[in-house]
């Protein structure tokens, strides 16, 4: 039976993810992103569905930076699953949000529904963990007024009531997750494709005047649309940067290859991070 890691432990917004996407497959959970992928580079699971980026909070850098830097994994596909966020207590939690001491949950979490607990629970202590999940795991053991930001899987894997929904800052809150193999056969995705997308590491030989412009030049010309474009640190240095850029297409014999031949004739390194179809769950 095919593994599947996932950020853990129940409840999470990883593990929504993975259940509305993927059917019979046996689904393991793991207490980090980077735990997660080293499990599929030591052949304990098949595959790993991580976030990646939010549309509130922005690119889960942990993930960007470990297949970079750590563990090389093709991503096969991308899964962007709506976000809502849930107030949530013990079911016999009988005070009022005044009366709340702390609230658990992920920085992306806390941070997605910053206006709300500013407003409603400014004398709360926000204590982060590694997970949605772990949150509701931490408040459905304590004995504590105490609260945590999650789904509504959470609540329900744990026993917790919802004291208010969808406390999120911004309505239009959705999660790309990507999903990691070495053997893209075994990702058997039953929804429909909404496009296809080709991820692509460039880095510069240094910093040079009108590098980024003839990086982006070499797509434009082609008419070649860029869904996102984003720098990270090399680590090599102050001022060393390298582009993460996501192409809204599938890799092909004739477009791509003369992008790629293109920056590398300006002393251009191109890495494909992968080609993979992008689909959006409705929950």
């Amino acid at each position: 039976m095919t593994k599947i890691g996932y950020l853990g432990p129940k409840g999470t917004f990883t593990k929504l993810a993975v259940d509305t996407t993927f059917n019979n497959e046996e689904k393991i959970s793991y207490k980090t992103i980077p735990e997660c992928i080293d499990a599929v580079a030591a052949d304990k699971i098949d595959i790993a569905v991580v976030p990646i980026e939010n549309a509130i909070e922005g690119t889960v850098q942990l993930t960007v930076d470990y297949l970079i830097h750590e563990v090389t994994l093709p991503v096969v596909a991308e899964i962007v699953v709506p976000i809502q966020q849930h107030l949530l207590v013990r079911r016999d939690f009988s005070g009022e949000l005044a009366d709340i001491k702390e609230v658990h949950s992920h920085s992306h979490a806390i941070a997605q529904c910053h206006r709300y607990i500013h407003k409603n629970m400014t004398g709360a202590k926000l204590q982060y963990t590694t997970s949605t999940g772990r949150a509701a795991e931490i408040v459905a053991a304590s004995k504590e007024s105490i609260a945590a930001i999650g789904n509504s899987l959470a609540a329900e894997e744990y026993g917790l009531h919802i004291l208010q929904r969808n406390i999120h800052d911004y309505a239009n809150n959705h999660t790309r997750f990507i999903v990691l193999t070495k053997n893209r056969e075994l990702v058997n995705i039953k929804h429909s494709v909404q496009l296809d997308k080709t991820t692509l590491k460039i880095t510069l030989p240094s910093d040079q005047p009108g590098a980024l412009h003839q990086i982006l030049s070499a797509f434009a010309w082609r008419k070649m649309n860029l869904s996102k474009i984003e720098s990270r640190p090399t680590k090599t240095g102050l001022g060393n940067y390298f582009f993460i850029i996501d192409v809204n297409q599938a890799y092909d014999d004739a477009l791509f290859p003369g992008v790629k031949g293109e920056l590398e004739a300006l002393g251009c390194e191109v890495d494909v991070l992968g080609t993979y179809p992008v689909y959006h769950m409705d929950i």
